[in-house]
């Protein structure tokens, strides 16, 4: 899915007001264990940083863009993003997958990041936030 027609014009940096809204923490996933203490606080700091994403052809974080479907950390402090792309032909594949375990990595506390890039399910616009869809015109 080719969305830089979609995105045409907009930048990064045209972010709105509601972007910087309250983080909202990703649902417990039904196998998921107990969570070591301070993993919550860890999560939370991964989803600020992960807002600082981008793809270039659009101009939403990819936390917003729906992109990210799991966050786990575990009690050593190791993070596993589970995330997809828009599309398996994305162009950004090779550079946004560094990135974002360059930027977990960052997070104190976290001991080594790693994306898993999973394609079930598909993205599809649904899977943005409000914001998102509002700052795209969608909404």
């Amino acid at each position: 899915m080719n969305l830089s027609r979609l995105f045409k014009g907009k930048k990064p940096e045209d972010k709105p007001a509601a972007e910087a809204a309250v983080v909202e923490p990703l649902p417990p996933r039904a196998d998921q264990p107990a969570r070591a203490p301070g993993a919550d606080e860890i999560e939370q700091e991964v989803i600020e940083v992960l807002r600082t994403v981008y793809d270039p052809e659009i101009p939403v974080n990819i936390y917003e863009l729906g992109l990210v479907y799991d966050i786990d950390v575990d009690a050593a402090g190791k993070v596993v993003v589970r995330m997809t792309l828009t599309s398996p032909g994305c162009p950004v594949a090779g550079s946004l997958i560094p990135e974002v375990e360059s930027k977990a990595m960052m997070v104190p506390g976290v001991t080594s990041a790693r994306v898993d890039l999973v394609w079930d399910p598909p993205w599809d616009p649904s899977k943005m936030t409000d914001a998102a869809k509002l700052q795209l015109g969608m909404f």
